[in-house]
């Protein structure tokens, strides 16, 4: 992986910021993307005192609007002159509520950023790798991705969608070498999910967690560390024919049918 160019949006905490250091690790070159400006500095900062032989850049932007996928890859391409790897990572949950119930508004935009983000940044980014005849694509779906999760529509709809897109690029790009792969994260011990769990049980979100731990087989929460190393993976020149799969990584819940 050394010197093989990555961009990783939502790269400023959690399942970005895992990955982008997992990254870092193996010698690659990255471009970090996320809205929170100073999250993304303190990120950069972090990686880069850890791994100081390697360049960094971000970019900061909404990856709902088109603009940003051209920003980030227009960067990508001025710095490093080509992209290897896309992590498509940034996404948000949105409000819990029941379908008839819940907030149009909200509605749209997860969808818009973490249906139209996974796709700006597929079209933007799959030209570029044509032209190298090389390219490896990682999108974020989630176990919501692969099954329903009561009162989480919107999130629902827009995995739904993350697994399908990724399923089209892979069989009409991998001509091309370039492979895209999915992945379904379970219950990972991020900001995101840490949210989640206070919207469950605002008076206690540990005890939350604690369910939640207690009916995964493995009796445990994942932790980003878990999802980087597949995403790692995936993205490498190691994986040469994993293609248009969603894998799960959520230590078997998702094959679980009554108690274990």
């Amino acid at each position: 992986m050394e010197k093989r160019v990555f961009i990783v949006t939502g790269a400023a905490v959690g399942l970005g910021f895992a990955t982008a250091d997992q990254l870092a690790s193996t010698g690659a070159e990255l471009t970090l993307v996320d809205y929170d400006a100073a999250a993304l500095k303190t990120a950069k900062k972090t990686i880069g005192e850890k791994y100081p032989d390697i360049a960094i850049v971000t970019v900061v932007g909404d990856v709902s609007k088109e603009e940003t996928a051209k920003n980030y890859v227009t960067e990508t391409l001025k710095v490093f002159g080509r992209i290897d790897g896309l992590y498509n990572n940034a996404g948000i949950e949105g409000r819990q509520a029941p379908l008839v119930e819940y907030n149009l508004e909200t509605f749209e935009k997860v969808i818009d950023i973490n249906l139209m983000g996974v796709y700006f940044g597929m079209r933007y980014v799959i030209p570029v790798m044509q032209e190298q005849k090389y390219g490896r694509i990682v999108n974020v779906a989630s176990v919501g991705g692969i099954r329903g999760v009561v009162n989480q529509t919107a999130y629902v709809a827009s995995k739904h969608a993350v697994v399908g897109m990724t399923k089209n690029a892979a069989i009409e790009y991998a001509k091309d070498n370039i492979l895209t792969n999915a992945i379904a994260p379970g219950a990972i011990l991020t900001p995101m999910v840490e949210e989640a769990f206070k919207q469950v049980n605002p008076a206690d979100p540990k005890a939350a967690e604690a369910t939640y731990a207690s009916r995964n087989p493995t009796r445990r929460l994942g932790v980003p560390e878990d999802v980087a190393k597949v995403v790692a993976f995936l993205l490498s020149e190691d994986n040469g024919y994993v293609n248009g799969q969603t894998i799960a990584i959520d230590g078997g819940e998702s094959e679980l049918y009554g108690n274990a």
